[in-house]
């Protein structure tokens, strides 16, 4: 893009953006819920690039200003000043053309809301169960470093530690568009507890990573709900064990079933296998705009699949590999401690990097 082209579509973002400013103190739209949220979070997420056009703006009048200072003036010291101040614009110029370009790739809606994670141990076993504890333990830590809050929904344990299944709410700033890279197959390669002979076996735990819906997203009537109440199993102590405060939910229409045992609270427990509930219902949606999106463009890096190897976490060598992107590394405790940080960075540059090749064609 050169420069009156960067100009006109940050322009045109603009006037998008005063536009909706107008829309979002207008009665009828305050009136109206669902389009008010949507409009206000589309202002915001806005206001970053309407920023880099206030501030391209001037800078390519301060550009042209400098140039013909350099080429007019006749005092050779302003002169030298002028030329210095040029070359330090055009610096300025190049990286916030850079910027603009990253800010322009149309972004996923769903990327500002919360989400929903889902651990479920795959083939392994035993083994399986063990480490989908261990990815539970591993995006707590890394949940914990970003300040974002994490709440248990509903956990099945294994017979030897770890889970079966466990499910997450976990809320933030852009929580959904930094966790969605973590969706798939993880694969473990180590020596379980329970193998006498010292052989590396190899496991498998599935993670699903979906945006949680609001209340505005989705509609669930309580006519269409059916409700049953049952005692919580596993730890949580005789008040949460011998009560019937655990919620499961049946969508009638659709026959999707959501539950919540964790909290000693039933109108709690309600409120957590709700927002299960809408998600799920919200999910086949989202599944069939995917699938319309994939037809269009594949992206190697959030692709959705659920049935992808995305990683192999490999204690012998100390490695985690990212298979999407070919990324080894060789601090494998760091990771799985929670320092998740450079994979999804450079998860995050590939696909912008594929967006950016897309928009150039």
């Amino acid at each position: 893009m050169d420069e009156k082209e960067i100009l006109a579509r940050l322009g045109a973002v603009k006037d998008h953006y005063r536009e909706i400013g107008k829309q979002i103190v207008d009665p009828d739209v305050i009136s109206d819920m669902k389009r008010y949220v949507r409009l206000s979070k589309e202002y915001k997420e806005l206001e970053p690039i309407v920023n880099a056009h206030d501030e391209y703006e001037l800078l390519v009048e301060n550009l042209g200003n400098a140039k013909e200072m350099s080429r007019s003036e006749t005092d050779e010291e302003f002169k030298e000043m002028a030329r210095a101040e040029v070359t330090e614009l055009e610096e300025r110029k190049e990286k916030l053309e850079e910027e603009i370009k990253f800010l322009l790739i149309p972004k996923d809606p769903e990327d500002s809301k919360n989400a929903i994670l889902e651990i479920r141990a795959g083939t392994g076993g035993d083994e399986a169960c063990i480490f989908a504890g261990d990815l539970f333990r591993m995006y707590s830590k890394y949940i914990e470093s970003k300040n974002w809050k994490l709440e248990v929904v509903d956990t099945n344990y294994g017979s030897s530690g770890g889970f079966k299944e466990i499910i997450c709410n976990v809320s933030g700033q852009s929580v959904y568009g930094t966790l969605k890279y973590e969706g798939g197959v993880h694969r473990v390669q180590r020596v379980p507890q329970t193998e006498t002979q010292g052989r590396v076996h190899t496991s498998a735990a599935t993670v699903i990573v979906l945006p949680e819906a609001e209340e505005f997203d989705v509609e669930v009537k309580e006519s269409d709900l059916r409700v049953d109440s049952y005692c919580a199993s596993g730890p949580g102590g005789q008040s949460v064990n011998t009560t019937y405060s655990a919620i499961r939910l049946t969508h009638v229409p659709t026959g999707i079933v959501a539950q919540c045992q964790d909290q000693k609270s039933k109108l709690k427990n309600y409120d957590k296998a709700l927002s299960v509930l809408r998600t799920r219902i919200y999910e086949i949606e989202l599944a069939k705009q995917l699938e319309a999106d994939a037809a269009k463009r594949k992206s190697m890096v959030s692709s959705g699949d659920r049935s992808a190897k995305i990683r192999t976490y490999n204690y012998p060598q100390g490695r985690v590999t990212d298979h999407r992107i070919n990324l080894t590394l060789y601090n494998l405790n760091n990771v799985l401690d929670g320092d998740l940080e450079e994979i999804i960075d450079a998860l995050k540059v590939a696909e912008n990097a594929e967006k950016l090749k897309e928009s150039a064609e």
